[in-house]
């Protein structure tokens, strides 16, 4: 089971991967990814799928506008991999 700094460090590996230009350390949990970031549409997508990919879960695109910041990544993908982990 991961706990809430492995699904964090996830989403800064995946930001790494997807917009290697941000400095990961500096990162403002609170803030949104696209204020803080030139992050477009696609960039957005290209992280909400590599977290996909890298967590082994699902996330429903209409829950998207959940992860908009690094603190509300975690704190749904948190959810999500408890739930996750109760139903398998």
């Amino acid at each position: 089971m991961m706990d809430r700094e492995d699904i964090e460090q996830t989403v800064r590996d995946s930001l790494a991967r997807i917009a290697p230009e941000v400095d990961i350390a500096t990162i403002d949990p609170d803030t949104s990814f696209r204020d803080q970031f030139d992050f477009d549409s696609m960039n957005y997508l290209s992280l909400m799928l590599d977290v996909d990919k890298a967590l082994g879960v699902h996330i429903p695109e209409l829950d998207y506008p959940k992860l908009s910041s690094l603190s509300s990544c975690v704190k749904y993908l948190e959810g999500l991999m408890n739930e996750k982990s109760n139903t398998g």
